[in-house]
């Protein structure tokens, strides 16, 4: 069995490719393309540096992350070897029965298909436009999905509109789009599917929308500038790694909806600072805070919830609980214990 050592440091996943340039030949791209399928169909691969592809070869390149002491390294990989297999994140495998012949090439050199009366934004064909707006509607028909890897890997992309009555954003949708800063999200969107935005490096603040109802598995993962996120209370679970590696995140609010909180879902937010947990919240997954080094205090509003081993790393933050709730000792998960009332 492999310890988890290399899991905790293949972090976002940002590949070293090139801009919304015209797309390789089939030809060309065979080889990384077929890593690529490795990578959703077996199992995922969160690094933290890119893959340089080099002559049909793709090579994993892995450094230590900046923010990460080595000494909090060493500590960590002794823990994480005790907290038991490796979490899976698999990203939900592509859909190879559609027919490219079906696909049409938008104006604005965005590939597009009619399906079930409505347009599903696939991909591109050249380069983008920096700031892209999708139309509401195409041929006299509603915009209602943008596809799984339709604008992976679009590196000169800073922002993107996306217009009232999209449904769902696919799996890796925007994948790598390691320039985009904004994008507009509307209320029609109820799915967001996992790795939609993993890697968006300089992403600095987004919303879901209401009616979102789970935050899946490495949605947001390795978005390092994301300072502000709003989460709606229509969100019941937030999952697996679904904020990992968002070292600028400082606070946030996590609505009184939400009953889990899955494995490593803050995992190296180095720079959350402080944060509640309502008293729906009844399972915290393993690791789930590890490497918020800079984390001093969690303040719980219930019952402590269930955990699935160790969810702190050698930092132990304060935890703070009301009064009138049972249940609490004096110290839980090697952190101290105290009231409310006597938090700074």
């Amino acid at each position: 069995m492999r310890t988890l050592n290399a899991f905790a440091l293949l972090v976002s996943l940002p590949l070293l490719l090139g801009g919304c340039g015209e797309k390789q030949s089939t030809a060309e791209t065979k080889p990384l393309k077929e890593k690529q399928q490795e990578v959703k169909n077996e199992e995922p691969v969160l690094v933290t540096k890119p893959l340089e592809e080099k002559q049909g070869e793709v090579k994993e390149e892995v450094q230590p992350e900046e923010s990460v002491a080595e000494t909090d390294a060493k500590d960590l990989e002794s823990e994480l070897v005790e907290v038991g297999p490796e979490p899976d994140f698999a990203i939900p495998p592509k859909d190879n029965d559609e027919d490219d012949t079906k696909f049409k090439t938008h104006e604005k050199n965005f590939k597009y298909q009619i399906k079930d009366g409505g347009v599903i934004i696939s991909g591109y064909e050249k380069k983008l436009s920096d700031e892209l707006i999708i139309p509401a509607t195409i041929e006299g028909k509603p915009v209602i999905s943008i596809g799984e890897d339709a604008f992976s890997f679009c590196r000169s992309l800073t922002s993107i509109t996306i217009p009232d009555g999209v449904t769902s954003i696919g799996s890796m949708a925007f994948y790598n789009c390691a320039s985009l800063t904004s994008i507009t999200i509307p209320d029609s969107v109820t799915s967001i599917s996992g790795a939609a935005f993993m890697g968006c490096e300089s992403l600095k603040s987004i919303t879901i929308p209401q009616g979102v109802t789970t935050i899946l598995p490495i949605t947001f993962n390795g978005c390092r500038s994301l300072t502000s996120i709003t989460i709606p209370d229509s969100v019941t679970s937030i999952e697996g790694a679904a904020f990992q590696a968002c070292e600028r995140l400082m606070n946030l609010t996590i609505p009184a909806s939400v009953t889990n909180i899955g494995e490593n879902a803050f995992f190296l937010c180095s720079s959350l600072n402080d944060l509640t947990i309502p008293a729906s919240v009844t399972n915290i997954g393993a690791k789930a805070f590890i490497f918020c080094n800079k984390l001093k205090s969690l303040t719980f509003l219930g019952d402590p919830p269930k955990v699935d081993k160790s969810i702190f790393g050698p930092t132990k933050p304060i935890i703070y609980r009301k009064a009138e709730v049972k249940g609490w000792e004096t110290t839980w998960k090697g952190s101290p214990v105290k009231l409310i009332s006597e938090k700074p």
